[in-house]
């Protein structure tokens, strides 16, 4: 039961799709929907049911769900078939469907506020980055290197042919990039990213010894704080869900999260508490040592997602401005842990 449009979330949809009688419901877009749209919808249940949640659906843009259905299918399989069996914290799932062809769906989930999203340009304090790195051990821990994720067919590993169109692909976006941000982006930067370029192939086929779930895009704006000194962060926007290297997520976040005087003053305290974190979701056989060295393996995650999401995204300011902090950021943490020297 599945719908592609906001006029659709009617009392009656709601109320079946609930299991519990909605008398009426009110709309309040939220978000910058760039790949879909989100609402916060205010119910009237009577004595019984959730008072407000929040609404996924598909992008506005019709002609560009196409092309968007993996990551929507993405997201709806982790909420069915994934969530229960990890410890990351996530808003949980009311409901959810999905079309046949995946191109439109719609998820009914917990509203987290008065809690707050992250800010990607402010950054975050080494407070919060604690805490969200072992929310993140808790998708990464129960699920370490477990065979069973290969038999999900929504559920995507990279291989050599995925690896070679990576290359080609994210070479030409390293050159819009950088002719986008001319004059903006640090010489060393520049010549960071090009290196990136030329290693990345290799570099996402690397360690494949240990693999497990990569949220993909696990980064402040996709995190959602309480207010401070609480902590309990909780992950959302699961549409970059793959297989691949878990420690790639740690890097990513750090890299990209911490102006580097603060990351190279915090990192090792900070994977240190991730590995922790992993240890007590059940991960044997693996020591602070390899942990350190994927880490500093994984931090190609940052420039590459970065500039993928700036290239192919939709141009904003402020998304303009938070991708040269990104880049500045994990440019700088790729050469202050001399990561191309591993691959």
């Amino acid at each position: 039961m599945t719908i592609g449009d906001a006029a659709e979330l009617t009392p009656e949809w709601l109320s079946e799709a609930l299991g519990t009688p909605v008398k009426a419901v009110e709309r309040e877009r939220i978000g910058a929907g760039q790949i879909g749209t989100c609402y916060r919808l205010h119910l009237d249940t009577g004595e019984v049911g959730p008072r407000t949640l929040i609404a996924k659906l598909p992008t506005e843009d019709v002609a560009a769900r196409a092309f968007l259905a993996p990551a929507y299918h993405a997201e709806v399989s982790f909420y069915r078939d994934l969530a229960s069996t990890v410890a990351v914290r996530t808003p949980h799932c009311h409901y959810s469907a999905i079309s046949d062809d995946h191109a439109t769906f719609v998820l009914l989930l917990d509203d987290l506020s008065p809690a707050t999203p992250g800010d990607q340009l402010a950054g975050c304090t080494p407070h919060q980055a604690a805490d969200a790195v072992t929310n993140l051990a808790g998708l990464h821990g129960p699920r370490w290197s477990d065979p069973t994720l290969l038999d999900l067919p929504w559920l995507n590993a990279i291989g050599p042919d995925d690896a070679g169109a990576l290359a080609e692909v994210f070479g030409p976006a390293v050159e819009t990039f950088t002719e986008r941000f001319a004059g903006e982006l640090h010489e060393s930067d520049v010549r960071t990213l090009h290196e990136v370029a030329e290693a990345v192939g290799p570099w996402v086929l690397g360690r494949p010894e240990r693999f497990g779930l990569v949220h993909g895009d696990y980064r402040l704006d996709n995190l959602i704080f309480p207010a401070s000194p609480r902590t309990g962060v909780t992950a959302v926007d699961w549409q970059t869900l793959s297989l691949g290297h878990p420690v790639r997520d740690l890097a990513f976040f750090l890299g990209t999260s911490l102006d580097p005087d603060q990351r190279a003053a915090h990192e090792h305290s900070l994977v240190e508490t991730y590995h922790a974190a992993l240890l007590r979701h059940g991960v044997t056989g693996y020591d602070l040592a390899e942990c350190v060295d994927d880490y500093r393996f994984g931090a190609v995650q940052g420039p590459l997602i970065t500039v993928l999401g700036c290239v192919y995204g939709t141009p904003t300011e402020r998304g303009d401005r938070m991708f040269l902090a990104m880049a500045a950021r994990s440019c700088a943490a790729v050469r202050d842990l001399d990561t191309l020297s591993l691959i």
